[in-house]
């Protein structure tokens, strides 16, 4: 016995022994590529010495004697801090993420290859001016330099993932820079999901209820669709939920609901108590570690810039130079068509045109899988663009038979100059040559938000396409394809796009809120990012009459729900303070003290408190309860709260409340006890996840920010590395928006927000100020990793100075290249 005790401990001893061996082994090799910002490096491609000075936030402020030399350095700083995600994303947009990931992204590889986009941004590069080549081929050298310095230097494959992957790390190309801009439209797009919604919506409903549930933002609009079932014969309807595609955290296809939000506002001298123009900008996205955002200044021969990139990308995407200061949100813009081609019966490689059938554009595409055969597709074009699969966004549900679907879409472009326009809206030195700049801009379609000195102006860029009169769902369903009128007929002109400049009362401002009210086709879109932001905005610059930084940045930060002001005082008139009181501890008091508790809350979703869970969680069942019934399964695509939706129905616009009714019961239920209904089963699913009683609930808990590694962040261990989880305040429909995630098991999950923000005041520029929500560094074992994500979360902010010598102040490494010795 003592023999063998002596052999378990020994063996226990040796588990123990080797356990940290290899822990401390896999600790060394991932600490190896933590960069180093000190030191001086001999690179090749620059033509003289570069300087990158981190501050004492890891922001890299980038010197050159050339503008070229600059972005080198720039291309160098980001491969430094994010290899991987460069890495990641232009695998994505290639089509290539399966020859690391395996069988799980193929779908998003096979989608990616079929619209072709990084064929179209080889094409694009020579469509660029020569300075922004250039500008792209230096950045390039930059990146490769950081892959070059990594392998002689033994600097640990470049970021700890690499180890786990081992993919051969290939060298940075202009056109990959390109790509990821194109990439983001995908990120950005809506239009494509919300037509294939609304058809299947139409064939199960009448049009009335369609306007009802998918409504027009407020002002005049279309008061009809046609009828999908006329348009496209044939097509079944289905209660089905639709079938997503290209699912998962690598996923750039997020859906409707995800498509993008942001903010950006600015005042005129007269309305700056200082006497300088302001600018605020928060751009959202999904929420990632680390974030998509990299802080970076650039000392360009037009002179310094400072402010949001995207590695990747080589330029400022929402900044300020010392005469101009530019932010960006989402215009959209109606940028794409779902068109139906007919086949050819007597050979389905062909498709109907206006002219008669053609033989489809056709070639195939060979997708390499780790662990597993390679899977080859066959890819279409038509005249309308890339045919798209039935299980591709569940087209099959809404395409009939003997035809296909085709996607119109203004990013599939072969000579897009929308990196061209970016660089010259970073070079331009006041906001009419930032205007006109936009010009070139292709794709994605953007509101650009622009201050100089004594000017202010929010122009729409990107291309509008051009639609007939005649065409027969004015773009908002899937059309037929060979029809001339429902083709486009190119693009419209610039001075199309939407544009205010200078206004009388001296503020501008966008919340992805409806832009113009113009007749179709110059109408811009029919579906919009905000109908209720924006009211909170108008009131909190309506309310002062000059601003300073410090306002600007309470709205930025503002968290009070102006939907939620104006929707429980409507869903709950027959509730507050009725019935007779209940005893302690019985459903009944629960309800009471619920509605108590919200009767007294001003709307503010803070994540102190358990107002803001109370309403959103008796929203959320409210809206199941109206339109579950009439949709069935595919009532949860509706994940999020349709606040128009829920006044239509508790106002009986046009006979809406029509929808309180349950179909399948024999009574007819009113409103008001639907309303009951909804917070008794938000009250019950609240105290079976949360416990307690309802005073005890805080809606940081369940509102909590998910920046999430996209890779590892599912992997056990790991996961508690690489994941920055924080409680936020905020939510669907306040200023500082933190979209929720809509579906369980963390339906409140935050997920989609304001990963950069930037305040930007010209009556003194280096007291502007920004953030983004994790760190600099996308290295896990770094403390650059997430040091500025609890600064963003309790709304901070960093300086955004382009002061040299405050950059070497507190500097955290100055990192020197120099040219390489022939």
């Amino acid at each position: 016995m003592p023999n063998l005790f002596r052999w378990l401990l020994r063996i226990f001893t040796a588990v123990v022994v080797l356990a940290g061996l290899g822990l401390g082994g896999a600790y060394y090799l991932a600490a190896r590529s933590l960069p180093e910002y000190s030191g001086t490096h001999e690179v090749e491609g620059l033509s003289a010495p570069v300087e990158i000075v981190r501050d004492h936030t890891s922001v890299p402020h980038i010197f050159g004697k050339t503008d070229e030399d600059v972005f080198f350095g720039l291309g160098y700083a980001h491969a430094q801090d994010r290899l991987w995600q460069m890495t990641v994303l232009r695998r994505t947009v290639q089509g290539r993420l399966s020859e690391l990931f395996g069988a799980r992204t193929l779908k998003i590889d096979e989608l990616m290859r079929r619209l072709d986009l990084y064929g179209l941004a080889q094409k694009s590069v020579a469509a660029q001016d020569p300075q922004t080549r250039a500008a792209l081929e230096a950045y390039s050298r930059g990146v490769n330099a950081w892959i070059q310095t990594v392998n002689t230097e033994a600097r640990g494959r470049g970021a700890p993932e690499f180890f786990l992957f081992r993919p051969e790390v290939a060298y940075w190309q202009p056109a990959d820079s390109i790509a990821l801009v194109k990439l983001m439209g995908v990120r950005l797009s809506s239009h494509l999901d919300a037509e294939v919604l609304r058809a299947r919506v139409s064939l199960l409903l009448e049009p009335g209820r369609v306007m009802d549930l998918l409504p027009d933002a407020p002002g005049p609009g279309l008061a009809a669709l046609p009828d999908y079932a006329e348009l496209a014969p044939g097509v079944v309807p289905s209660s089905a939920p639709i079938a997503r595609y290209a699912e998962g955290p690598l996923s750039p296809f997020l859906g409707a609901d995800l498509a993008g939000a942001s903010n950006a506002w600015a005042a005129a001298p007269k309305r700056s108590a200082a006497g300088g123009t302001l600018l605020a900008n928060d751009p959202h996205l999904g929420f990632s570690a680390p974030s998509i955002w990299y802080l970076a200044r650039l000392e360009l021969s037009t002179g310094g810039v400072i402010g949001g990139t995207i590695p990747g990308i080589p330029t400022i995407l929402s900044g300020r130079s010392a005469k101009l200061g530019w932010g960006l949100t989402t215009s959209y813009l109606d940028d794409q068509d779902v068109f139906l081609e007919q086949l050819n019966p007597d050979n389905p490689e062909e498709y109907r045109t206006p002219d008669g059938f053609r033989p489809f554009e056709t070639r195939r595409s060979i997708i390499k899988v780790a662990d597993a055969e390679p899977v080859t597709i066959t890819l279409r074009w038509t005249e309308n663009g890339p045919v798209l699969p039935g299980t591709h966004y569940d087209l099959a549900s809404i395409t009939p038979p003997g035809h296909v679907a085709s996607l119109g879409w203004t990013l599939l472009n072969g000579a897009d100059t929308s990196m061209s326009a970016a660089m010259r809206v970073m070079r331009s030195q006041n906001v009419d040559e930032a205007i006109e700049a936009g010009r070139f801009f292709v794709a994605p379609s953007l509101n650009l938000t622009l201050v100089d000195e004594d000017n202010i102006a929010l122009q729409m860029i990107g291309a509008m396409p051009r639609r007939s009169a005649a065409n027969q769902s004015q773009g908002r369903l899937p059309q037929p394809g060979w029809k001339e009128e429902n083709r486009w007929q190119g693009w419209l002109n610039y001075a199309a796009n939407p544009s205010f400049k200078d206004p009388e009362g001296g503020i501008l401002g966008n919340t992805n809120n409806k832009l113009v009210d113009r007749p179709f086709p110059l109408h811009v879109s029919f579906d919009w990012g905000d109908t209720q932001r924006i009211q909170r905005w108008k009131r909190l610059m309506e309310t002062r009459k000059v601003h300073t930084r410090e306002s600007f940045i309470e709205a930025q930060l503002d968290t009070v729900s102006f939907t939620a002001r104006s929707l429980l005082p409507l869903v709950g008139k027959d509730l507050w303070f009725t019935g007779e009181p209940a005893p302690a501890g019985s459903p009944e008091r629960r309800r009471q003290r619920a509605l108590e508790l919200l009767a007294g809350w001003n709307g503010e979703m803070n994540e102190h408190l358990p107002e803001p869970l109370i309403y959103a969680a008796w929203m959320r069942f409210l809206q199941r309860d109206l339109i579950e019934d009439d949709l069935g399964p595919l009532a949860r695509e509706f994940s999020h709260v349709e606040p128009l939706f829920i006044e239509r129905v508790f106002r009986d616009i046009d006979g809406a409340s029509v929808w309180c009714d349950i179909r399948q019961s024999a009574a007819q239920e009113t409103c008001t006890e639907i309303a009951r209904k909804s917070l008794d089963e938000a009250l019950l699913y609240l105290s079976e996840t949360y416990g307690g009683s309802l005073e005890s609930l805080r809606w940081g808990q369940a509102h909590q920010a998910w920046h999430d590694h996209p890779v590892l962040g599912e992997t056990p261990l790991l996961k508690w590395i690489v994941n920055i989880r924080q409680p936020t305040s905020g939510g669907d429909n306040t200023l500082n928006r933190g979209l929720t995630k809509g579906t369980d098991p963390f339906p409140f999950a935050n997920v989609h927000g304001a990963g950069y923000r930037g305040v930007y005041d010209f009556a003194d520029p280096d007291s502007s100020v920004f953030i983004i929500s994790t760190g600099q560094s996308g290295h896990p074992l770094s403390r650059h990793y997430d040091d500025l994500g609890e600064l963003w979360r309790r709304g901070e902010y960093i300086p955004m100075s382009l002061d040299p010598d405050l950059a070497r102040a507190a500097a955290v490494g100055i990192t020197d290249l120099v040219p390489k010795a022939e």
